[in-house]
């Protein structure tokens, strides 16, 4: 017979195994409360790169266990992308396995944004050689690509890895790609240039296993330009440029961001950091996500419900006295910023230089493509690219004789300078395509309606964002967009289920900050898109007050006016 525990194993056991807990590792809740918990705990995701390499690899997608192929392959940036045929209608009734196909997506991290032509090359070669062309600019500064065979993926890696690029932590309940401003270090308006911090992020704590188990996925931003071109107010942890009165430029720290089914913004923590100060800051906050963030439910496991039910101030105390050991200075917040935070266009660097920003259409590109922007970037400027959180490319260090040589070679790619309205402010999400949670098509949809818009209303010159998206999940960012569309199945006309989007309007990020309002049963058909924008925006026309924003107007509007 085994022996009694002893008093001390049977409070040990209860702390373990809380009545009505979270699931807070900081509370000695560390019994695993739903299976991915139970899977993260018997083996650490980075370990599945040595089974993808020496068993998987060798014996084919067949070969792969259930637990690492739906869980810990994301760990390496890998998914499962969604079988072809399969209509958003069946998405939710479907088992894992049968909405799996045997090829996967595979996100490559670029943290900053920031890619040579030799890294760009790579994942060109990758594109075209095991991924039938594709590869998608994300607004999370990834390039993403698609049909690859789990047979290739050792190849891949070593062609990643000898341009200095990696797949690790792209994906999973880890700390992902570092966004970073686009046009950090060049820009002339900068504040500061934070790559160092995130240069140093990456190099502590990317692949390292004390935070390769979080509750969910964790999203952080460093950028010191005053454009704001990181989404910071939607970010796990941002730190955003600002100048200190007494101290100089350094970072104002932003938590608890985050969209999806449950949208939260940020909350200033009210602190002032340098810029050699960021990674333990960094660390601080990721180290309370992990310790406090909640692991019982899924739904509530992202680091924005701890900082809601929290408030940043005790988020804050938490940081000083448990983990960094010290007060932070107490810092202003930054300035606001109404422009574009796109870098879209011909812009001054401080050197005199330019950079030049163009628009790919919601996103897609082609190995193809990056080829041709490898070339215009080493024949033109630099040969430095950089992505952007809202799916463009930059072009840096262009001499003001090659701006517009560079313009037409990109022009002739499919990238525009000097974009209409509604391809500079579309984005779309994988959607249906791939997405084996997608409800709607995306890209496609996106895609046609800038055409079709373009078409109708060629002089529309108002500052536009629809964000296209094909489940509640919103990658796509719906509820901080213009018009933020949610993918899912609609009345059609004749009264059958067919593929549509629920409309969101009036979202918006910066000093206005807002999420979109959902007028009730505003609900469109795909077919319908086209009609539906252009009549919403002949309203927007005609009643908008002298230079008052599509998203102003959307928010104050009757029902009646957005229908």
């Amino acid at each position: 017979m085994a022996a009694e525990p002893s008093t001390t194993e049977t409070a040990a056991r209860a702390r373990r195994r809380p009545e009505g807990g979270h699931g807070q590792w900081g509370l000695g809740e560390t019994e695993p409360l739903n299976p991915n918990e139970t899977f993260k705990r018997e083996d650490d995701g980075l370990n599945v790169r040595e089974r993808i390499e020496t068993v998987y690899a060798q014996g084919g997608f067949a070969s792969i266990d259930p637990t690492d192929l739906r869980g810990r392959m994301r760990w390496w940036g890998l998914y499962t992308q969604r079988k072809p045929g399969i209509d958003g209608g069946r998405t939710a009734t479907l088992e894992p396995h049968e909405l799996d196909d045997e090829y996967f997506m595979l996100r490559v991290r670029s943290d900053g944004g920031i890619l040579s032509v030799d890294q760009l090359r790579a994942i060109a070669d990758i594109s075209e050689t095991y991924a039938r062309g594709t590869a998608d600019v994300t607004d999370r500064q990834n390039i993403q690509l698609h049909w690859i065979r789990i047979e290739d993926v050792p190849a891949i890696w070593q062609r990643l890895e000898s341009v200095g690029l990696t797949t690790n932590e792209a994906c999973g309940d880890t700390p992902r790609v570092v966004l970073g401003s686009p046009v950090a270090g060049v820009a002339a308006d900068e504040i500061i240039d934070g790559t160092p911090a995130v240069r140093e992020i990456v190099r502590r704590y990317v692949g390292d296993p004390r935070f390769s188990n979080l509750p969910r996925k964790f999203k952080s931003a460093v950028s010191g330009s005053p454009r704001h071109d990181v989404a910071h107010e939607i970010n796990d942890v941002s730190f955003v440029g600002v100048v200190h009165p007494e101290h100089g430029p350094g970072f104002d720290v932003w938590v608890g961001g985050g969209l999806s089914t449950a949208p939260q913004l940020a909350q200033r923590l009210g602190v002032w950091v340098r810029l050699e100060e960021v990674p333990d800051v960094w660390e601080a906050v990721i180290s309370v996500f992990r310790d406090y963030g909640y692991r019982r439910l899924r739904t509530r496991a992202r680091l924005k419900f701890l900082v809601a039910d929290w408030g940043a101030d005790k988020v804050r105390e938490v940081i000083e006295t448990q983990y960094l050991k010290r007060p932070l200075l107490d810092g202003p917040a930054p300035e606001a910023y109404r422009g574009r935070r796109d870098h879209v266009g011909v812009n001054p660097q401080r050197d005199g230089r330019f950079y030049v920003g163009a628009a790919p259409t919601v996103g897609r590109v082609s190995g193809g493509i990056l080829h041709g922007v490898a070339d215009l970037a080493e024949r033109h400027g630099s040969g430095e690219v950089r992505l952007t959180a809202q799916q463009k490319l930059v072009v840096l260090d262009v001499a003001e004789s090659e701006v517009e040589p560079l313009v037409e070679g990109l022009h002739a790619l499919g990238l525009e300078v000097r974009p209409s309205e509604f391809r500079r402010g579309t984005m779309a999400c994988t959607g249906i395509e791939f997405c084996k949670l997608a409800i709607a098509e995306t890209k496609g949809n996106a895609a046609s309606l800038v055409a079709e818009l373009e078409g109708r209303l060629p002089t529309f010159d108002t500052p536009l964002s629809i964000h296209v998206n094909g489940c509640p999940n919103s990658c796509a960012r719906i509820q901080v967009a213009d018009i933020g569309l949610k993918g899912m199945l609609v009345q059609g006309p004749d009264g059958e289920q067919v593929e549509g989007f629920q409309v969101h309007l009036g979202g918006e990020l910066g000093d206005d900050a807002a999420l979109g309002r959902k007028p009730r049963g505003l609900k469109v058909t795909s077919a319908e898109l086209p009609d539906y924008v252009e009549r919403v925006l002949g309203r927007f026309n005609d009643q908008r007050e002298a230079d008052e924003s599509f998203a102003a107007w959307a928010r104050r509007a009757d029902e009646e006016a957005l229908a």
